[in-house]
Protein backbone atom coordinates (compact mmCIF):
# COMPACT_ATOMS: atom_id res chain seq x y z
CA UNK A 1 0.00 0.00 0.00
CA UNK A 2 0.81 3.53 -0.76
CA UNK A 3 -0.05 6.54 0.97
CA UNK A 4 0.31 10.30 0.61
CA UNK A 5 2.21 12.05 3.37
CA UNK A 6 1.78 16.12 3.64
CA UNK A 7 4.83 18.11 4.32
CA UNK A 8 7.91 16.78 2.09
CA UNK A 9 10.00 19.81 2.54
CA UNK A 10 9.00 23.64 2.71
CA UNK A 11 7.28 24.37 -0.43
CA UNK A 12 6.10 20.19 -0.98
CA UNK A 13 2.62 19.62 -0.94
CA UNK A 14 3.10 15.64 -0.76
CA UNK A 15 5.09 12.51 -0.75
CA UNK A 16 4.68 8.53 -0.82
CA UNK A 17 5.22 6.17 2.14
CA UNK A 18 4.81 2.90 1.65
CA UNK A 19 3.94 0.03 4.09
CA UNK A 20 4.93 -3.90 4.17
CA UNK A 21 4.70 -6.78 6.42
CA UNK A 22 7.92 -7.88 8.44
CA UNK A 23 7.09 -11.02 9.78
CA UNK A 24 3.62 -10.82 11.49
CA UNK A 25 4.14 -6.75 11.73
CA UNK A 26 2.52 -4.65 9.20
CA UNK A 27 4.89 -1.98 9.27
CA UNK A 28 3.72 1.60 8.08
CA UNK A 29 7.05 4.17 7.01
CA UNK A 30 5.61 7.54 6.69
CA UNK A 31 7.82 10.54 5.70
CA UNK A 32 7.34 13.36 8.25
CA UNK A 33 4.96 11.14 10.06
CA UNK A 34 2.83 12.26 12.98
CA UNK A 35 4.51 11.43 16.43
CA UNK A 36 4.62 12.41 20.15
CA UNK A 37 7.52 13.90 21.65
CA UNK A 38 7.29 10.87 24.56
CA UNK A 39 7.32 8.37 22.16
CA UNK A 40 10.17 9.14 20.30
CA UNK A 41 12.19 10.31 23.89
CA UNK A 42 11.24 6.46 25.01
CA UNK A 43 12.68 4.91 21.56
CA UNK A 44 15.40 6.96 22.27
CA UNK A 45 16.25 5.99 25.59
CA UNK A 46 16.34 1.97 24.41
CA UNK A 47 17.99 2.79 21.63
CA UNK A 48 20.45 4.68 23.00
CA UNK A 49 20.51 3.45 26.71
CA UNK A 50 20.04 6.57 28.79
CA UNK A 51 17.19 7.86 30.95
CA UNK A 52 13.67 8.68 29.03
CA UNK A 53 14.24 12.56 28.91
CA UNK A 54 11.50 15.17 28.06
CA UNK A 55 13.10 16.48 24.74
CA UNK A 56 10.44 18.60 22.32
CA UNK A 57 11.41 16.69 19.76
CA UNK A 58 8.50 18.72 17.01
CA UNK A 59 9.90 22.01 17.36
CA UNK A 60 13.41 20.71 17.17
CA UNK A 61 12.58 19.18 14.20
CA UNK A 62 10.29 21.54 12.58
CA UNK A 63 13.19 24.19 12.96
CA UNK A 64 16.07 21.87 12.06
CA UNK A 65 15.12 19.34 9.67
CA UNK A 66 14.00 18.35 6.34
CA UNK A 67 12.34 15.82 7.64
CA UNK A 68 11.89 12.51 9.52
CA UNK A 69 10.68 8.89 9.05
CA UNK A 70 8.54 6.65 11.48
CA UNK A 71 7.80 3.23 11.55
CA UNK A 72 4.70 2.22 12.99
CA UNK A 73 3.26 -1.17 13.69
CA UNK A 74 -0.14 -0.05 13.93
CA UNK A 75 -0.11 2.72 16.69
CA UNK A 76 3.28 1.95 18.26
CA UNK A 77 6.14 4.07 17.06
CA UNK A 78 9.08 1.56 16.62
CA UNK A 79 11.38 3.37 14.30
CA UNK A 80 12.67 6.63 13.63
CA UNK A 81 15.12 8.42 11.73
CA UNK A 82 15.97 12.72 11.67
CA UNK A 83 16.80 13.88 8.28
CA UNK A 84 18.75 17.10 9.65
CA UNK A 85 19.82 19.57 6.33
CA UNK A 86 21.61 22.88 6.21
CA UNK A 87 19.38 24.48 3.84
CA UNK A 88 20.78 23.71 0.56
CA UNK A 89 21.74 19.97 -0.70
CA UNK A 90 23.72 18.79 1.91
CA UNK A 91 21.17 16.56 4.43
CA UNK A 92 22.17 14.59 7.18
CA UNK A 93 20.90 10.92 8.75
CA UNK A 94 20.98 11.10 12.71
CA UNK A 95 19.33 8.91 15.58
CA UNK A 96 18.34 6.04 13.52
CA UNK A 97 16.92 3.91 16.05
CA UNK A 98 14.07 1.25 16.26
CA UNK A 99 12.87 -0.87 18.77
CA UNK A 100 14.80 -3.72 19.95
CA UNK A 101 11.91 -5.93 19.91
CA UNK A 102 11.61 -5.14 16.57
CA UNK A 103 15.04 -5.35 15.62
CA UNK A 104 17.01 -7.05 13.04
CA UNK A 105 13.98 -7.42 10.57
CA UNK A 106 15.18 -4.24 8.24
CA UNK A 107 13.39 -1.84 9.94
CA UNK A 108 16.36 0.22 10.25
CA UNK A 109 16.97 -0.32 6.83
CA UNK A 110 13.74 0.38 5.40
CA UNK A 111 13.41 3.64 7.45
CA UNK A 112 17.21 5.04 5.83
CA UNK A 113 16.05 3.76 2.39
CA UNK A 114 12.56 6.18 3.11
CA UNK A 115 14.79 9.23 4.20
CA UNK A 116 17.43 9.01 1.26
CA UNK A 117 14.21 9.27 -1.25
CA UNK A 118 13.06 12.31 0.81
CA UNK A 119 16.11 13.75 0.62
CA UNK A 120 16.58 13.10 -3.20
CA UNK A 121 13.02 13.95 -3.94
CA UNK A 122 13.58 17.69 -1.72
CA UNK A 123 16.69 18.07 -4.09
CA UNK A 124 19.58 17.45 -1.46
CA UNK A 125 22.49 15.86 -3.77
CA UNK A 126 24.03 14.47 -0.57
CA UNK A 127 23.04 12.47 2.26
CA UNK A 128 25.82 12.25 5.22
CA UNK A 129 26.25 10.10 8.05
CA UNK A 130 28.54 9.31 11.12
CA UNK A 131 27.95 6.74 12.90
CA UNK A 132 29.77 4.01 15.61
CA UNK A 133 32.16 1.68 14.55
CA UNK A 134 29.92 -1.10 15.30
CA UNK A 135 27.36 0.22 12.62
CA UNK A 136 29.58 0.34 9.96
CA UNK A 137 28.24 -2.61 7.95
CA UNK A 138 24.92 -1.75 8.33
CA UNK A 139 25.51 1.90 7.16
CA UNK A 140 27.99 0.57 3.88
CA UNK A 141 26.70 -2.45 3.15
CA UNK A 142 23.38 -2.67 3.98
CA UNK A 143 22.28 0.90 3.07
CA UNK A 144 24.64 1.84 0.67
CA UNK A 145 26.68 4.74 1.70
CA UNK A 146 29.93 5.21 0.31
CA UNK A 147 33.22 4.95 2.89
CA UNK A 148 34.74 7.80 3.71
CA UNK A 149 35.69 10.00 6.71
CA UNK A 150 32.17 10.76 7.04
CA UNK A 151 30.50 8.41 4.99
CA UNK A 152 27.55 9.59 2.65
CA UNK A 153 25.19 9.10 -0.46
CA UNK A 154 25.76 11.13 -3.79
CA UNK A 155 22.07 12.07 -4.43
CA UNK A 156 21.93 13.14 -8.17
Amino acid sequence: MTVSVPGLSPGSKSATAAAGTVGAMEIDYSWRGEFGNAEVNELHAEAFGHRVLEDDWSTQLERHSLGWVCARDGDDLIGFVNVAWDGGVHAFVLDTMVRASAGRRGIGARLVETAVAGARTAGCEWLHVDFDDHLRSFYFETCGFAPTNAGLIKLV
